[in-house]
């Protein structure tokens, strides 16, 4: 959901030297309730009636909380009451040191801006929508003569033209692959259009029509992108008659082959609407927001319904308080699911959410003024819809609520085979990939209580050699095929930050445990730096593979204990292989990424007046890099479109002169 167009108004910052409102000569106590009810006291009388959003702050400069008000001035001044506040909120308010403010024209950007720093600042009071990723758009691209069919993820611009969104990238990915069979569009990249003399494969296999090297004239390939977009656009069944009649037309006229081009189209056409899951006759387009609560935790169903088809759903958990209803969850939620992303002309709930018509006016300013409305369907297809998506949610719950009760019981394991006083909430797992050194990449994956948290993966690119006039990594060199110096390098790169970002280990980045895919050598190496680290509570443990790297026979070290191995039917076991084996596929395609990027660059883009052009040609005229590095400069000069002066400078440039 967009900020407004305008900037809000007027910042009010109280200092924080106003007099204390209890009237006593010494200081409350940081932290206790009579404290923060004091801070709060002293800015609410400074503030405006007027619409706004407020920021709740600790003394260590934590965001606590986002809100906001039709009137500021009653809205913080509520928290003055301790007798309304929940557990929750006196928790909050207990931990206030200070507050900051920004007044606004109305309760819509209010909301709007709420949702923003909401979304910037990942308060721990806030309802949090956890999984903030964009939705991927199937894009028919216009800025070419010859318009591609693609997958888009991102911002939209005005030339294009945008269907979604999906609810995932593999439901993209399977409706374009369908859609080349009944409408064969190219899905190559410009560069490859430009450079092709001959029909590719996606051509022989029928995917593709090959107007890069003209199998097909621009009227014929323009209607064949007319039927995409009215297919996409919701009017199948126009489509569909289309291409039935012009089947009838060609098998009357005995033109069997170009029949059967049709009947298949067709199929192709039924084969995406039979992905159907439900009966949404009658909804052009509306999002499906559908919770349901059950041991505390709410899970959120969002359908995408987009031209009367179902593009999918996705399942969120988002974090809460447990005073809150469901009806406040699902409203911040909502608001939250907009911030960044225009709305659909109609929203579908499953509770009647609060301040629906702020919401409302909120969510019309993020789509550029287009109205949207907000219902609870009662009867007719969109409650089907809606009963239909209650239903997912309360089976997505069950799983996460079953997944959760098994994830403890592992972690129970881990604590009681590595001796840990209490499960740990957070694991983090290390893991190193390279070929013979080159493109060296460490890789970190993250488990906790509710399994892999992605979001916490972190990557790093191994410096293998100390620059010169800086220190080298842990006090020592690390050269190209040193596994012991990249796990130094990765350990002392992560808790350095750690400690600089979160020295009182209260923002939830220090693990519990660390898991280090080596043996004994491996284990050396990060007690090694955790001693240079002054870290002395975190527990280490390495996992080295087996007798013939057979998993099931994996040994673990641990420092001052002998190393021992697991029955190899523990179920802690599995899940210790399963945290191993995420680390080793994370890195490997931290790996490959680097390694891809690697392959189309060249030491001949480190020379000045060597384009895209002459590189293809000095690599096509000597075969590689290394060979042109390795050329005399006669043969430089007799290459294609290499001058001498050109010749001299690569010459020069591999021999130190240039």
């Amino acid at each position: 959901m967009a900020q407004p167009d305008r900037p809000v108004h007027s910042v009010v910052d109280p200092t924080a030297s106003q007099p204390d409102e209890t009237g006593a000569d010494e200081p409350l106590p940081e932290g206790s309730l009579a404290a923060g009810i004091a801070v709060i006291a002293n800015h609410v009388k400074t503030l405006p009636r007027k619409p706004g959003v407020y920021r709740m702050i600790s003394a260590k400069g934590e965001v606590l909380y986002v809100g906001k008000a039709r009137v500021l001035r009653s809205r913080v001044g509520s928290y003055t009451q301790p007798t309304r506040l929940s557990t929750r909120l006196m928790r909050m308010v207990s931990s206030t040191a200070t507050m900051e403010f920004v007044v606004t024209d109305s309760e819509a950007e209010a909301l709007l801006l709420e949702n923003n720093l909401i979304k910037r600042f990942i308060p721990r009071f806030n309802v949090l929508l956890r999984d903030d990723k964009s939705f991927p758009y199937i894009v028919i691209r216009r800025d070419h003569e010859w318009p591609q069919l693609a997958k888009h993820r991102g911002a939209r611009n005005q030339h294009d033209e945008f269907f979604g969104p999906f609810a995932s990238a593999g439901a993209v990915n399977r409706t374009i692959y369908t859609l080349q069979r009944a409408f064969p569009l190219r899905s190559c990249a410009d560069s490859i259009f430009v450079n092709r003399t001959r029909p590719c494969l996606q051509y022989q296999i029928k995917r593709c029509t090959a107007p890069c090297v003209g199998r097909i004239d621009r009227e014929d390939y323009d209607a064949l992108v007319g039927e995409v977009r009215d297919f996409l656009a919701g009017r199948t069944r126009q489509v569909q008659e289309t291409l039935a009649k012009r089947m009838e037309d060609a098998s009357d006229a005995l033109e069997f082959e170009k029949a059967a081009i049709y009947r298949d189209r067709i199929r192709a056409l039924t084969a995406i609407q039979s992905h159907q899951s439900v009966e949404i006759a009658g909804i052009a387009e509306a999002d499906v927001f559908a919770a349901f609560a059950e041991g505390g935790q709410i899970c959120v169903q969002v359908f995408f319904v987009r031209a009367g088809q179902n593009l999918g759903n996705r399942a969120y958990f988002p974090s809460h308080g447990r005073e809150l209803s469901v009806a406040e969850v699902l409203g911040a939620f909502v608001g939250q699911f907009y911030s960044g992303r225009p709305a659909p002309s109609e929203i579908l709930v499953s509770e009647p959410i609060p301040e629906t018509d702020v919401l409302e006016a909120a969510l019309a300013l993020g789509a550029g003024g287009r109205g949207v409305e907000i219902r609870q369907p009662q009867r007719g297809p969109r409650r089907d819809l809606m009963d239909h998506a209650v239903a997912n949610a309360r089976e997505a719950l069950g799983r996460r609520v079953a997944e959760s009760g098994s994830q403890r019981r592992l972690l129970e394991g881990v604590a009681r085979v590595f001796g840990l006083e209490a499960p740990p909430d957070r694991i983090e797992v290390y893991d190193n990939s390279h070929i013979q050194g080159s493109d060296a990449v460490g890789g970190m994956i993250v488990a906790g209580p509710e399994g892999f948290m992605k979001n916490a993966y972190r990557k790093f690119n191994i410096r293998t050699a100390a620059k010169p006039g800086e220190e080298s990594v842990a006090g020592q060199s690390i050269t190209a095929g040193d596994d012991y110096g990249m796990m130094r390098e990765v350990l002392t790169r992560r808790f350095q930050r750690a400690l600089k970002e979160d020295p009182e280990r209260d923002k939830g980045q220090w693990p519990d445990l660390v898991l280090i895919d080596g043996g004994a050598g491996q284990l050396t190496q990060a007690l090694t730096v955790f001693e240079e680290l002054g870290i002395e509570d975190v527990a280490l443990v390495s996992i080295a593979k087996g007798e013939d790297r057979d998993a099931g026979r994996e040994r673990f070290f641990m420092p001052n204990r002998a190393s021992f191995a697991l029955e190899p039917r523990d179920p802690v076991l599995y899940f210790l292989q399963r945290l191993r084996d995420e680390a080793h596929r994370f890195a490997i395609g931290t790996h490959r990424a680097r390694r891809s990027i690697g392959l189309v660059t060249s030491a001949l883009d480190e020379i000045a007046g060597i384009g895209a052009a002459r590189k293809r040609g000095l690599l096509n005229h000597f075969g590689s890099a290394r060979a042109v590095g390795a050329a005399a400069l006669e043969d430089l000069e007799a290459a294609p479109g290499v001058s001498k002066a050109l010749a001299r400078k690569i010459h020069d440039h591999f021999r130190g002169g240039g």
